[in-house]
């Protein structure tokens, strides 16, 4: 059997894979050796950016997110009953200006629900076990309950298959990084006595960092470092923790009257910080987990895994449709890769300050972050930066500017998202927008170009320039008013 990808994983990765590039039309396989999606909450944090590119795949995708979650507008860090820091989500450059607690159960269960509306269903306990790669398609032996085998014949390969992944060690790919010298524990608790609106909150504590996350009504994510370890990729080497154990961490480091019941959840973990060199092995690719796990602080791990995703779905869609030749797909590696990187950075330094010792070093810690993060800009900046709206790919191959010309935003750098606008790529092909005022130059090139371009023409974001926007939302190019050469050149290179 023939397909055009085939997905390996149906966790929130593959399945926004899988969605985007059925939406574009190419034939889709998306393969899960586990028998049903998780019942677990495991990833609980849908920020703000990831909202925004839910809305591209249609048919009230993010309001079913939004109505299936919990609005969180704020973010504390706290120390005993000082407050360090109180990061105003509801100021985050986005129509969400909110973080969105949601099980990641329901994650699965509402990605799913899309797919089933583009025809497309998770095969389960499927489990690819081989596969081969030629110049012109990837040979995959597929392993079904029931004992027998099958041989699929797909274009593309994508491993979406998580930190375990089976598709990464058969490419031979390192897996290089650490594991951080801490074990933690997870708990899903009911917790009463906690007041105020919902909020993320973090305490920094002198015995290490105890993280609240609000689920709805009275449940609530416990995540708390415990002591040293050394740990292997998501196993922490301490025993599952008990009820009577989340309290006492809740004792020493939470709010006074908290008190925890009704466990629904509890496990152990260690952190691992690692990454793949590559995200690109000629036909094959890797997403989410399978190419990156870092330290859970900030929630972003599912988020950009998902946005691993809509980054390449567009991409094999306009050289699959033959709009667009292969060497379009060398920027998913090198865009993703490079927001990885920062991310492992980011996230373990972050993890370090959370978990430092010494009551010196506490103190110290303490004071600076409490000057730093008091100042408005930088509350925003770290808004933003949680939220992902700053996410940008600066130093992308897909770039290009005209000299002198500076108006933001700039090429690499999220487009700003107006009021009753639609999205930019919402079609069932991915196109590029164009942000210009218009003059008789232009339907000339829209006639030239029309399988890459919107048929409407937008509002420029400033009266002085035009922008040529990526159908993820990132712009392409940004260029003087009138400069109509600049645009038939961008698109005669990448087609």
């Amino acid at each position: 059997m023939k397909t055009d990808v085939l997905v390996v994983g149906a966790g929130p990765v593959g399945l926004t894979m899988a969605g985007e590039l059925a939406r574009y039309g190419l034939s889709v396989r998306i393969v899960d050796k586990d028998m049903a999606r998780t019942d677990k909450s495991k990833a609980i944090v849908v920020w703000a950016r990831t909202l925004e590119l839910l809305d591209r795949m249609g048919s009230g995708c993010t309001e079913s997110f939004v109505s299936a979650g919990l609005k969180a507008e704020a973010a504390n860090i706290l120390s005993g009953k000082d407050e360090i820091a109180h990061i105003n989500l509801s100021h985050v450059d986005s129509p969400y200006k909110f973080v969105l607690m949601i099980a990641q159960s329901e994650t699965e269960r509402l990605l799913e629900a899309q797919l089933t509306t583009l025809g497309l269903n998770v095969e389960r306990q499927t489990e690819l076990t081989r596969f081969a790669a030629t110049a012109d398609c990837v040979s995959c032996t597929l392993a079904h309950s029931d004992g027998h085998e099958e041989k699929v014949e797909a274009d593309w390969l994508i491993g979406c298959d998580g930190a375990h992944s089976t598709v990464r060690p058969q490419l031979g790919m390192g897996f290089e990084g650490n594991t951080l010298l801490n074990d933690w524990i997870l708990a899903d608790v009911h917790l009463d006595g906690i007041a105020g609106p919902p909020a993320i909150n973090i305490y920094w504590h002198a015995e290490g960092v105890l993280a609240l996350f609000p689920l709805g009504g009275t449940r609530y994510r416990v995540i708390a470092d415990v002591g040293e370890s050394a740990g292997s990729i998501g196993e922490g080497n301490r025993p599952t923790p008990t009820l009577a154990e989340v309290q006492q961490v809740l004792n020493v480091r939470g709010p006074q009257y908290a008190r925890a019941r009704d466990a629904v959840w509890l496990s152990a973990f260690s952190i691992n910080e690692r990454k793949v060199s590559d995200y690109r092995s000629g036909r094959i690719f890797l997403a989410g987990d399978a190419a990156h796990v870092h330290s859970p602080a900030g929630g972003q791990g599912m988020n950009t895994g998902m946005h691993d995703a809509f980054n390449l779905a567009w991409k094999l869609a306009l050289v699959a449709k033959g709009l667009c030749p292969a060497s379009l797909l060398d920027s998913y590696s090198a865009e993703r890769n490079h927001i990885a990187k920062l991310l492992l950075e980011a996230t373990g330094k972050a993890t370090t300050m959370a978990v430092l010792k010494g009551g010196v070093k506490q103190a110290i810690r303490n004071h600076v972050a409490a000057l730093v993060l008091g100042f408005p800009p930088v509350k925003h900046e770290v808004a933003n930066l949680l939220s992902e709206v700053a996410v940008a790919y600066s130093d992308s191959p897909l770039n290009a500017s005209r000299a002198h010309f500076h108006d933001p935003p700039k090429p690499g750098h999220r487009a700003p998202i107006r009021n009753n606008e639609s999205p930019v790529g919402s079609g069932r092909t991915p196109r590029f927008a164009l942000f210009a005022a218009v003059d008789a130059m232009l339907p000339p090139l829209r006639e030239k170009w029309g399988n890459l371009l919107e048929t409407a023409v937008r509002e420029p974001f400033h009266s002085d320039g035009l922008w040529l926007v990526r159908p993820d939302g990132y712009v392409a190019l940004a260029a003087k008013a009138g400069d109509w050469d600049a645009v038939d050149k961008y698109l005669a290179r990448i087609s």
